[in-house]
């Protein structure tokens, strides 16, 4: 029996750095997996088209594809467009079994991708008692998914640093800068902007902005294609396949 085609769904952006980011992570998970097909797909601004992705997929002969929505809370896009999508291509498509993995957070493998992001902008394990954490993330109106961000913060607060608080760069309050501010209205001397985000773009670069505007201490650079990432989509691929009754693929 042949593997299921692992799509890799990214949202898009105008911004060039981001589709050079996913195809940067997607190939990662190639290296990570030889025996594995990883296609990549955007619902907007870049292409291919998912659907078009899907329509080349059964044209090479491909029976059965896990759509993975490259996405770290679920909120409105993993709810609502790409199982739109996937409808839709199901209804064009009768032969192609698609299936739609999990969203990627929380996991303990995006905390260690945090950390190696701080590690990397300068974070030492010495600095961590006296540094605040503001866990910035792209906001999001779904209140699941804030609560999701929220959680995931506290869970930090517990690994050492002396504060940890939520922030967002759209749809959600309070803004980096705030969250910065906040921290050193409580004292904290030493503060890091951790982005909760995968790839460059105009989200990201508000992040940034905000912490520069505050004068935090460190900003940690975009998720990206870490290797803990790409070791995290093919857990959520491995999981939907067990779930779907197929047997899991050995990395």
């Amino acid at each position: 029996m042949s593997h299921p085609v692992l799509l890799v769904i990214a949202h898009g952006s105008r911004d060039p750095r981001h589709a050079a980011t996913v195809h940067a992570l997607t190939q990662r998970v190639r290296a990570e997996r030889p025996g594995l097909r990883v296609e990549t797909a955007f619902l907007e601004f870049n292409a291919p088209s998912v659907p078009r992705v899907l329509e080349r997929l059964v044209a090479e002969g491909a029976d059965e594809v896990i759509a993975l929505p490259l996405l770290l809370t679920r909120a409105f896009h993993a709810k609502t467009d790409i199982p739109s999508v996937l409808r839709e291509a199901r209804a064009r498509l009768p032969r192609l079994r698609i299936r739609q993995a999990d969203v990627l957070g929380p996991s303990p493998l995006l905390n260690a991708t945090l950390g190696r992001r701080l590690r990397e902008a300068g974070v030492r394990p010495g600095d961590i008692p006296r540094t605040g954490l503001v866990l910035a993330s792209a906001g999001s109106s779904d209140p699941e998914a804030i609560a999701v961000i929220a959680e995931i913060a506290r869970e930090l607060r517990h690994t050492g640093w002396c504060a940890v608080r939520p922030a967002f760069a759209s749809a959600s309050l309070p803004r980096t800068e705030d969250a910065v501010r906040a921290l050193r209205a409580e004292g904290v001397d030493r503060v890091a902007v951790a982005p909760y985000v995968i790839a460059p773009g105009r989200l990201p670069d508000r992040i940034a902005a905000g912490a520069e505007a505050a004068g935090a201490d460190v900003l940690a650079d975009v998720l990206g294609p870490a290797p803990e990432l790409a070791r995290l989509l093919l857990e959520r691929y491995d999981e939907a396949r067990v779930l779907t009754g197929a047997s899991s693929l050995s990395a």
